[in-house]
C-alpha cells in the first residue's frame, strides 16, 4: 500500500518509484522467461525513427544503435501475466487511479550493449491516444538502472501540460513521436535510477526520455499500461481491446455494450 506522501509525490511530479514490487525470486523468474522471449519471439530493429536520432547521436552510433521489443508478453507467458495482475501492485494503482483499474498492454524495451537505443523526449499518449491522464504506465525493471546503461528521466511535473503536440512527420515522411529536440532536453530531466524488482511508474503525459546504453549488459524492461477504464482510447496501439481488469469492476455507462468476442 503506498503512504499518502508516494500518493502526493506522483500527483505533484508525474511519477513515481515503488521499490521492491516484487521479489528476487519473482525477478528471477521474469528475468528467465524474458530471456526465453526474447530468444523465440522478440525482434530487434533499429528502432523509433526520425531527425531526434541525430541530435541524440553521432552518425557511427546511429547507425549500430538498435531496440529490442515485442508486445503483449502477458499472452505468451503466465510469469508475465502474474507480474501483469500482481495484487501489490493493482493495489498501488487503485491508490493513483481510482479503485477501478485495466491492463491495457505489456511491451518488452531491452537496450542492447554499447549501443542500446536511446529514447528522445516525449510522451506516451502519441502511441496509444486517451481522452485523458488517467493513465499509467509501470516499468519493470529486471535489472539496475544507472546514467551508464540508460535510466529512465522525466521533466519534473510536466504531466500538469496535458497532451502535448508531437513531431510525427518531416519533409522525408512519417517518423516516430517526439518531442522538438530544440524545446525539450534530456539534460533538464531527473534521473529515476532503480533496482531489479522495482518499479517506476508516470502518468502517460508526463514527458521522458533516456540516455543510450553504454554497458556491455543489456538494460531489460517492460512497460505495462494501465487506465480507468473509463478513459476512452482514441487511437494506437491495442486501441479496441478490452483488456483485464486488474482492480475493481468495469461499470457500465449509457451508451455502453458488451465487449466483442471477435
Amino acid at each position: 500500500m503506498l503512504t499518502q506522501q508516494q500518493v502526493d509525490f506522483y500527483h505533484e511530479h508525474g511519477y513515481l518509484r515503488i521499490p521492491e514490487v516484487f521479489t528476487p525470486e519473482e525477478t528471477e523468474e521474469l528475468s528467465q522467461e524474458m530471456d526465453r522471449l526474447v530468444e523465440d519471439w522478440a525482434f530487434t530493429s533499429p528502432g523509433w525513427n526520425g531527425p531526434w536520432r541525430l541530435a541524440y547521436m553521432d552518425p557511427e552510433t546511429e547507425k549500430k544503435s538498435q531496440l529490442t521489443a515485442m508486445h503483449d508478453l502477458h499472452f505468451y507467458s503466465v510469469a508475465w501475466m502474474r507480474a501483469a495482475t500482481n495484487r501489490k501492485l493493482a493495489k498501488a494503482l487503485s491508490q493513483l487511479l481510482g479503485r477501478n483499474v485495466e491492463l491495457h498492454h505489456t511491451t518488452m524495451h531491452i537496450k542492447p550493449p554499447q549501443t542500446g537505443h536511446p529514447f528522445p523526449m516525449h510522451q506516451d499518449n502519441p502511441f496509444y491516444g486517451h481522452q485523458d491522464g488517467r493513465f499509467i504506465d509501470v516499468l519493470v525493471h529486471l535489472d539496475d538502472t544507472s546514467h551508464e546503461n540508460g535510466e529512465i528521466r522525466f521533466l519534473d511535473g510536466s504531466h500538469k501540460m496535458g497532451h502535448l503536440d508531437h513531431v510525427t512527420e518531416t519533409e522525408e515522411g512519417p517518423c516516430s513521436p517526439h518531442l522538438p529536440t530544440d524545446q525539450y532536453h534530456l539534460e533538464d530531466t531527473v534521473a529515476v535510477p532503480a533496482r531489479a524488482g522495482d518499479v517506476v511508474l508516470f502518468c502517460i503525459d508526463t514527458v521522458h526520455g533516456s540516455y543510450i546504453n553504454q554497458t556491455k549488459k543489456p538494460r531489460r524492461l517492460v512497460r505495462m499500461g494501465y487506465r480507468d477504464p473509463q478513459n476512452r482510447q482514441e487511437y494506437g496501439q491495442s486501441m479496441g481491446r478490452p483488456g483485464v481488469m486488474v482492480s475493481g469492476y468495469r461499470e457500465r455507462k449509457a451508451g455502453d455494450e458488451l465487449l466483442p468476442i471477435a
